[in-house]
């Protein structure tokens, strides 16, 4: 397979970035490294990417799983305060970034160095979406999917210094394997691990829902059939009751529009499948001359949700009538 030129591994990087429910700014050109904000919800953090494609380590008296990416074009990797300076591989093969420990190649680098990794870790995080690698004296590198991007942003410093003890990175590495476990039973030494551990499993079962539900409602909105890359997955039943699963029949893949107009009740799907609009918040609307465009929003909805082809993947009925009961709709609205 082909190596990526640095625009085209910018492409996935910021492809990657979007994907994980993050936004993205330009900071600079297109020189390496990349200058980039990235950005959701009041979170905000500047970034500088370094990123090489990964390939095979090569050598007989190497292991024959260790893949690693070969630093070339700098001989140091720039730190800024209030900056996060990334150092990525990307393997194109199965779709994963590597990131390395930047604090752990701070000086100079010396003539075309390389930073290694293993192959089942990259191979797992393809599966799971996430996997730490020990690499020996406290660093350690993290596979991850593209998915998960933001959250290795967001948690960088914090993942990386997992390698400072053995039963924080065994909590970590249970994580990655099993992203449903409960984090509270986990021995962790610090609250702030404990903390990013939660973050982390939490990361991946969102990650896995978004991806079961998108797939199967294929990247379209339920109630309007928009693609664009611009659908989200939407629990029918609300992450935080105690009642919601992350199942495909607890999702709807939504648009951005549908999904905020479906988080404040102005319109949900009924137990037959059907589109319905409330009445009520629509004459609330109309009284506070807040009602600009509703005529073009009621005629874009579908009459009933395009549902998948997989029957178990369709909204189930119980899910239906509890998320519509904790979102006030207690008549049926037309």
């Amino acid at each position: 397979m082909p190596l990526l030129s640095k625009s085209e591994l910018l492409d996935t990087i910021v492809s990657a970035i979007v994907d994980s429910g993050w936004n993205v700014l330009y900071l600079s050109g297109p020189e390496h490294p990349f200058q980039l904000q990235v950005y959701r919800q009041g979170e905000s953090y500047r970034i500088l990417v370094y990123i090489w494609n990964i390939s095979h380590g090569g050598g007989a008296a190497r292991p024959a799983d260790e893949y690693r990416i070969q630093v070339t074009g700098t001989n140091h990797f720039q730190q800024q305060p209030g900056v996060k300076t990334l150092v990525l591989g990307w393997w194109q093969e199965i779709g994963v970034f590597a990131g390395f420990d930047v604090r752990k190649h701070s000086g100079v680098l010396g003539f075309s160095p390389s930073l290694q990794i293993r192959k089942p870790s990259l191979e797992q995080a393809a599966q799971t979406g996430f996997a730490p690698y020990d690499k020996g004296n406290q660093e350690i590198a993290i596979a991850f999917r593209p998915d998960f991007f933001g959250e290795y942003v967001r948690s960088l410093e914090s993942l990386h210094d997992f390698g400072q003890s053995s039963q924080d990175l065994a909590a970590l590495e249970t994580v990655s394997q099993q992203p449903d476990v409960n984090t509270a039973e986990l021995p962790v030494t610090s609250q702030a691990r404990r903390t990013t551990v939660t973050s982390v499993s939490r990361k991946l079962r969102d990650a896995k829902f978004r991806k079961s539900v998108l797939a199967a409602y294929s990247y379209r909105c339920a109630f309007c059939g928009l693609q664009l890359n611009l659908t989200d997955a939407a629990h029918i039943v609300p992450v935080t009751h105690e009642s919601s699963v992350d199942r495909t029949f607890n999702g709807l893949a939504l648009c951005a529009l549908h999904h905020r107009a479906f988080d404040q009740s102005l319109v949900t799907l009924w137990e037959d499948y059907s589109v319905r609009c409330s009445e009520e918040q629509v004459a609330r609307l109309t009284a506070s001359a807040r009602h600009g465009g509703l005529q073009g929003f009621k005629e874009g909805l579908y009459q009933t949700i395009a549902l998948p082809n997989i029957v178990s993947d369709r909204p189930h009925v119980d899910c239906i009538k509890l998320g519509n009961e904790i979102r006030g709709w207690l008549t049926r609205a037309t």
